[in-house]
């Protein structure tokens, strides 16, 4: 912009109106000139988005792209740019709803609006009045020369893109133009004919309405910043309309080029004023009102459904090309993409320099978890941080797992179970990371992926420009001197700015000079910290009160000081806890920050006393030339001396200890004196609470001729460290005690139990079946367990096979384990059946005495006559049948566990088997495994057995291999039933 300098007049003088009107003028016109540039870009910008989505190409090949299609067809690059706008989306053909093709629909006016769409003019407004049924509309496409009234059709959601050409040979006045050319002449009036989107055409809506249009001084139309495009996807278009066909009749009059529409808007009538009106054509008509946005995410998601995502592209385009802000970026991708892939979120995360990243705009996430998330430091484990370092998408599907390997951004409860972070590639690198957040489980789609990676291509020229706008310094600060007088000044000083959201609050500040000795958390300093945030060089002040009254400060003006507090610095090359405050001042609208550090030598006595409190301890001096002493209080309360009567000398210390500690106590002390060696002597002291354990540790200070002039010495109180010792030798002792008692109660138990249950070495034949027997003890702890198992010939030729578990471990079980073994074989033996065997075996277990305990049992029946194996069990695992290759478990017949119910029912279960079949009957520690269902232990036994099921003997060793693994911390116990192929 250009001004000329107004020089002061004479005193009394008349001013110079004509020359100011000049100024003014000039003023007026650059500014103009500038809005035509930025506008121009704008449009230029949109049009490279647009194909960098449809093809895929870099910025410069999109410029080029243009350029060599304008060259083509004989436009200018504005006109191509337009061109490529208004036919992003392919229209469908004509139905039978649906007007005739070649017919126009209002189409917005971008240069009402500046900066977001053509070149803003001085701009003229023709007023018109659409009536009747069917769309009226106004405002043009792309401009087209030409003057006098003229007929134009441009690209509408039945016509398609291009209805028609300029021609140089058309006869003036009567124009055909493409993209929708609107003309007027200085007093005439334009008519046209124009359908609204195909629902709007299907509804059959109805309305009138009136509204402005932006010439140009020319008399064209200025050109349109939505074509069809907009009214296919229900996104807002400018200008005014209402569904079905209609003409439009106006005068020319001057309006301002940066007026604004308003007005209202109804189902079937509307009005509106100004360039910048805008209609919803799925509403019907009416000027100045928003379209409805709720709407696109179903567009886009229709759009993917008929696999055109080259079209989804163009309307997400056609979104982010409107956006002005990063968090206007987030709504419009949480918008569109709602739909298509199921967005309920959407994060954009850009890289900060120092590392970490912080937030640039979000939606569906709210304010108090995005405040959380706002500034995420460099860590490990974040998956939107690992994006942006290698430059490669990363879709976390599966939250169990990714919540184990990544710290999930936003969520530690499983709201998101899906979602993918993109990266925005620009310059082979990525400073900006999307994040899509997913309400609902499952992987993402290969088509998902690609339209998701296709639109962070197309975000990236958006990012580049909120990239670079960045944020200068206005005030002072920036100035050498400020530097320098901060570079000169003593002690932690900064002059922060605030940095604010578009809502005024203070999001951080921006450190815009420090002192030298203003240390963050990494160890810059100075003029390193310039130009940082403060919550990248202080994380832990917003959780601080000091962020509160320094935004105090900020809207009252007044000082603010806060409390004293404790901080780890670094010191000597070590940490050092040191005490501060800080206090803040506002200058303008900047706050001048300074820590102040508060030691002092009190502060330092207090620590001394602190230390010797704590560490139960006291100093004490004794100076070998005066003869005189001094100790601490704390030296007075350990020896259990009254401080009124003086210190002791060193060699009268040994009086107060035991008559067995005085000697050694008393021989330390002379050779530290005569010989100047140090000591460190234990010994102890009877006071009025009775004896306590002492520490003298002493050394000699030598004068300038070596000789010994002081003794340095503390005393340290070790009554609690040796009663600890005392109390842990004695459960040494006591633990000590308890393992051999355990150790010989468990051999004790493991003989009887051998005892009780002799194994054979080999498979054993019962009533034509081969057995074989598998137990296996527990190798975790030293207690033995209850496991049994009984596989005998009865005298009828029938098999009987026993499987058990009492509950518990050690002498107590395997007793109850004897008693319930030998019952169970004496009843079957007697003629008892089998439930009724289980009916007094729960009675004998009720009645056991203060050793009541609980049981599970399996007891099986086979009937050699008839291959039959009758069953009944109590609480107890179902027996596996493996029957031509295919495992099975039987279902289980009514019963409980014994020694749990008073009067319980069980019930036998029957199955017949075949030669060849497989029969497994087991305890549960082949099952069973800690943190683990059983369920999953037995579907891994079946397909153990499935695997393993060979007639070889010995066949038992690899099926327990397959199945169990590691120590085990219970008894196991088998019975392999075989049937053999051949009954003889």
């Amino acid at each position: 912009m250009t001004s000329e300098p107004a020089l002061p007049g004479e005193p009394g003088a008349v001013p110079d109106v004509a020359a100011l009107a000049k100024v003014v003028a000039r003023q007026r016109a650059e500014m103009d000139r500038l809005q035509d540039l930025a506008a121009a870009s704008a449009v230029i910008e949109r049009a490279k988005g647009v194909l960098m989505a449809l093809t895929g190409c870099s910025p410069e090949a999109a410029h080029e792209m243009l350029l060599q299609r304008a060259r083509n067809a004989g436009h200018s690059l504005m006109e191509e740019c337009w061109i490529t706008l208004g036919t992003l989306v392919p229209s469908p053909g004509p139905t039978a709803d649906s007007p005739a093709p070649g017919a126009t629909t209002g189409s917005p006016a971008p240069g009402a609006e500046a900066g977001d769409g053509s070149p803003a003019r001085s701009h003229r407004t023709a007023t018109g009045t659409a009536g009747g049924e069917g769309a009226s509309g106004t405002g043009g496409g792309r401009p087209a020369a030409g003057s006098g009234p003229s007929t134009g059709s441009g690209p509408s959601a039945d016509a398609g893109p291009g209805a028609g050409a300029d021609r140089d040979d058309k006869p003036a006045g009567d124009a055909t133009g493409t993209a929708g050319t609107a003309r007027r002449a200085e007093s005439g009036t334009a008519a046209g004919k124009g359908t609204a989107a195909e629902a709007v055409a299907a509804e059959g809506r109805t309305g009138a309405g009136a509204g402005t249009v932006p010439v140009a001084e020319d008399g064209t139309a200025t050109p349109a910043d939505v074509t069809s495009t907009a009214a296919r996807t229900g996104a807002p278009a400018e200008g005014t309309g209402s569904a079905g066909v209609g003409s439009a009749a106006g005068t020319g009059s001057a309006t301002p080029a940066d007026a604004r529409g308003a007005g209202t808007g109804a189902e079937g009538a509307g009005t509106g004023t100004g360039p910048g009106g805008r209609a919803d054509a799925g509403a019907g008509a009416g000027t100045g009102a928003a379209a409805d946005e709720g709407r696109a995410w179903a567009v886009t998601a229709a759009l993917l459904e008929e696999e055109d995502e080259s079209a989804v592209l163009a309307v997400i385009g056609l979104g982010l090309a409107r956006v002005g802000t990063p968090d206007d970026l987030a709504r419009c991708l949480h918008e569109h993409l709602a739909g298509p892939v199921g967005a309920a979120a959407v994060m954009v995360y850009r890289r900060l320099p120092a590392g970490g990243m912080a937030l640039m705009g979000h939606s569906g996430v709210g304010d108090t978890l995005a405040a959380q998330w706002r500034h995420v430091p460099p860590l490990s484990g974040v998956a939107a941080l690992d994006v942006l370092g290698s430059g490669q998408a990363l879709w976390l599907e599966h939250h169990e797992s990714d919540s184990k390997r990544y710290l999930l951004i936003g969520d530690a409860t499983g709201r998101w179970p899906s979602r993918a972070w993109l990266p925005v590639l620009s310059g082979g690198s990525a400073d900006v990371a999307i994040g899509v957040l997913r309400e609902r489980r499952g992987a993402f789609t290969p088509r998902e992926r690609e339209l998701l990676q296709a639109v962070a291509r197309l975000c990236a020229g958006r990012m580049r420009a909120f990239l670079a706008r960045g944020e200068r310094f206005e005030g002072g600060a920036d100035d050498e001197r400020v530097h320098a007088l901060f570079a000169a000044m003593p002690g932690a000083t900064t002059l922060l700015t605030p940095l604010r959201s578009p809502s005024g609050q203070v999001e951080d500040y921006r450190v815009d000079a420090a002192t030298a000795a203003t240390v963050d958390v990494v160890g810059r300093s100075g003029r390193e910290l310039v130009g940082l945030r403060v919550l990248e060089c202080w994380p832990a002040v917003a959780e601080e009160p000091v962020w509160q009254g320094w935004l105090r400060t900020l809207t009252t003006g007044e000082p603010y000081e806060s409390e004293p507090y404790a901080q780890q610095e670094l010191s000597s090359g070590g940490r050092e806890l040191s005490t501060y405050s800080v206090r803040a001042a506002r200058m303008g609208d900047c706050l001048v920050v300074t820590w102040l550090r508060q030691d002092s030598s009190d502060r330092q006595e207090q620590r001394l006393a602190d230390l010797q409190r704590l560490g139960r301890l006291g100093w004490a001096t004794w100076n070998l030339r005066t003869r005189e002493a001094a100790w601490s209080s704390h030296v007075y309360a350990l020896l259990d001396r009254d401080p009124a009567h003086g210190p002791l000398r060193l060699e009268e210390l040994a009086d107060l200890a035991v008559p067995e500690d005085a000697p050694a106590l008393a021989e330390a002390a002379r050779e530290l004196v005569t010989e100047g060696k140090p000591f460190d002597v234990p010994f102890r002291v009877r006071t009025g609470a009775g004896t306590r354990h002492l520490r003298l540790v002493a050394e000699t200070v030598a004068d300038r001729r070596g000789s010994p002039a002081e003794i340095l010495g503390f005393v340290q109180d070790l009554t609690a460290q040796r009663s600890a010792e005392l109390a842990l030798v004695e459960s040494e002792r006591a633990m000590l005690a308890q393992h051999g008692v355990l150790r010989a109660e468990r051999m004790l138990a493991g003989r009887l139990q051998h005892a009780l249950l002799p194994l054979p070495r080999r498979a054993v034949r019962l009533a034509g079946l081969r057995v074989d027997l598998a137990y296996l003890p527990a190798q975790v702890g030293i207690n033995v367990g209850g496991d049994w198992f009984s596989a005998i010939e009865l005298a009828d030729g029938d098999a009987l096979f026993v499987v058990g578990d009492v509950a518990g471990h050690g002498i107590d079980a395997v007793a109850t384990m004897a008693q319930l073994r030998f019952t169970a074989k004496g009843m079957i033996i007697t003629g008892s059946s089998l439930t009724g065997a289980l009916s007094r075996l729960n009675t004998l277990l009720l009645h056991s005495g203060e050793n009541h305990r609980t049981a599970t049992m399996v007891l099986a029946r086979y009937k050699r006559a008839e291959h039959l194996l009758v069953w009944a069990q109590a609480g107890h695992p179902p027996p596996l049948l493996l029957r031509r290759g295919e495992p099975r478990y039987l279902e289980r017949p009514h019963g409980v566990l014994l020694g749990a119910a008073r009067a319980p029912v069980y019930e036998e279960g029957q199955v017949r088997l075949e030669p060849g079949d497989r029969l497994l009957l087991y305890t549960d520690g082949l099952v069973e495994r800690p943190g683990e269902i059983i369920e999953r232990g037995l579907d891994r036994l079946a397909a153990a057995a499935a695997a393993h099921g060979t007639d070889a003997a010995g066949s038992l060793t690899p099926l327990l291999s397959a199945v169990l693994e590691g120590d085990r911390r219970d008894d196991v116990c088998v019975l392999d039933v075989r049937v053999p192929h051949d009954p003889s």
